[in-house]
């Protein structure tokens, strides 16, 4: 039988496809993974439960109204599956933002509404902010010294407008064979500390930019967006609390950028006007995690845990990134919650918050419950994401061994082909093994790549289990992530339910089995990879 029959089957027919793959875990747990694909196959809920999320609450910006709306309903979900130990965890995060209401139209030489966005935690402009546009590109500091004096009153347009793109690659992709194979190799270890301080350096340029431009009598910033096609993102990676930018700073689209840039260089300055009407809000500066359980029955035998980050961005309705996964482990726990059964271990269910801010919520959890690390306290936020990866020694908690295994998704809402094995040779052959029975449905790869950029990251810093799916990228990449794009259109329900299924599936599997994924050695601190090289002092 072929992967789509395979995935559409009567209960039947899906019992015979797992009972035609090469299952190890025995038949308890071939009776539940059966009973897994029934119900998230046949009468799935992931869907509905994705539109609640993302088109009745939206957005979910970290310590924003809306992330807060979106909390008690995840603890309302979990609750109404008969999860227990459903809580909150706060970490320190700093000041929330709600955005209102915004616009921006150009209206000299002629009246044209202009698609934009604001950027998270931009400062409102009280009102409508009317002035002349000025061309001012600066992309470091020392561009500054060139505009002292000519950008009072002004609206300043402060990126260089490029060429229109000309991809020769298909914006919606699935994986071939080829392509998950190139990620099958071990990857070298590399040994970088000077990245901090240049992350750092790169990361405040805004927030510089944005002061200068105070200083210098300019009203508001405008930077164009990096992708065309009308797409706006609103990304605020400046955001430090106390240190919100100086100004009302905007994203606008590549095509109502570049038409102004064009006005501006050929005749009279066009004339704009924007309105942002947002608020900063101070009701509480701690940020959330939601966590809820399946108790196990053996207390000694530690726990199994998934996990996605629940907060996005302002774009869209933050759907592929990550309510997408947030909705899957939710659905997960429905799937596992339903069937009654009693785990040995204990299954963990994480929403984490913060996440784009830099790992924020799943690290508060590493330092609430599994290790610390001595970073610098200065260090905040994305500033933080290198550092604390550089910091050694490593302290284990008391709570460091009990956990088996993490599950994490985040890569959009394509189909699982697969997962990363971070380059833990030894737990290549189990996760083979729990992954199995979804061989059919399209998973059947574990390379032994690492995979970045998410919450799975900080638990392999400290040598733990910590596992991320390779998904089918269809227009994350290219289009939907992070953009006005990501809504609940561009998600593929066959792909959602598969995936949670498969997220239930291993994550039964990794509670019932008497094996557990043997783990990486405690890291300690590196000797340089290459005592040959010279670092260039100038980087």
């Amino acid at each position: 039988m072929n992967n789509r029959l395979c995935a559409v089957a009567s209960a039947t027919v899906i019992a015979a496809c797992i009972s035609a793959a090469p299952v190890a875990a025995g038949p308890a747990e071939d009776r539940l993974v059966t009973q897994i694909l029934d119900e998230g196959l046949n009468r799935s809920d992931v869907m509905e439960t994705a539109s609640e999320l993302m088109d009745r609450i939206g957005p979910r910006l970290t310590n924003s109204e809306n992330h807060r709306k979106a909390e008690e309903w995840a603890v309302a979900k979990f609750s109404s599956y008969g999860l227990k130990n459903i809580h909150r965890e706060p970490f320190e995060f700093g000041l929330g933002w709600n955005l209102k209401s915004f616009s921006a139209t150009m209206t000299t030489p002629r009246s044209l509404p202009l698609t934009v966005l604001p950027v998270a935690w931009s400062p409102a402009t009280g009102g409508t902010v009317s002035a002349p546009v000025i061309v001012a590109p600066m992309s470091k500091v020392e561009n500054f010294d060139a505009w002292k004096g000519k950008l009072a009153g002004k609206i300043v347009l402060v990126s260089l407008p490029g060429d229109t793109s000309e991809s020769k690659e298909p914006p919606f992709k699935r994986l071939s064979a080829a392509d998950i194979a190139e990620d099958d190799l071990y990857t070298l270890p590399r040994h970088d500390p000077e990245g901090t301080a240049l992350q750092t350096a790169r990361r405040g340029f805004l927030r510089k930019l944005s002061v200068f431009l105070k200083g210098e009598g300019a009203l508001a910033m405008v930077r164009m967006t990096y992708r065309d096609g009308k797409l706006v993102h609103g990304e605020g990676y400046d955001f430090t609390p106390g240190e919100t930018l100086a100004l009302p700073v905007m994203d606008m689209a590549q095509e109502d950028y570049r038409r102004l840039v064009r006005l501006a260089k050929t005749g009279a300055a066009p004339q704009l006007s924007l309105s942002i009407d947002a608020s900063y809000d101070d009701k509480d500066l701690m940020a959330d995690n939601v966590i809820a359980e399946i108790p196990g029955t053996d207390p000694k035998a530690g726990y199994v845990m998934a996990g996605a980050h629940f907060d996005s961005w302002i774009a869209g309705d933050g759907a592929a990134d990550n309510g997408a996964g947030s909705v899957a482990v939710i659905e997960a726990a429905r799937l596992i919650a339903k069937m009654g059964v009693r785990p040995k271990r204990t299954i963990r269910f994480a929403l984490w918050s913060g996440e784009e801010q830099g790992l924020l919520g799943s690290k508060a959890y590493i330092e609430q419950h599994l290790a610390t690390r001595p970073v610098d306290p200065a260090l905040k936020g994305i500033d933080s994401y290198s550092a604390w990866r550089n910091a050694y020694p490593i302290t284990p908690k008391a709570g460091y061994a009990d956990l088996k295994a993490y599950f994490n998704m985040d890569n959009g809402s394509g189909k699982f082909r697969g997962i990363y094995a971070e380059g833990n040779i030894g737990a290549a052959s189990l996760l083979r093994e729990w992954l199995a029975p979804f061989n059919s449905l399209g998973a059947d790869k574990v390379v032994m790549s690492k995979t970045g950029g998410t919450d799975h990251v900080y638990l392999q810093a400290i040598g733990l289990p910590g596992y991320q799916f390779i998904q089918d990228p269809l227009d994350y990449e290219s289009r939907v992530h992070h953009s006005s794009l990501d809504t609940l259109d561009h998600m593929r329900a066959d792909d959602m339910r598969q995936a949670s299924v498969i997220l239930a599936g291993m994550l039964l599997q990794a509670a019932m089995s008497d094996k557990e994924l043997p783990r990486s050695p405690l890291p300690t601190k590196p000797d340089a990879t290459d005592p040959f090289k010279v670092q260039d002092p100038n980087q």
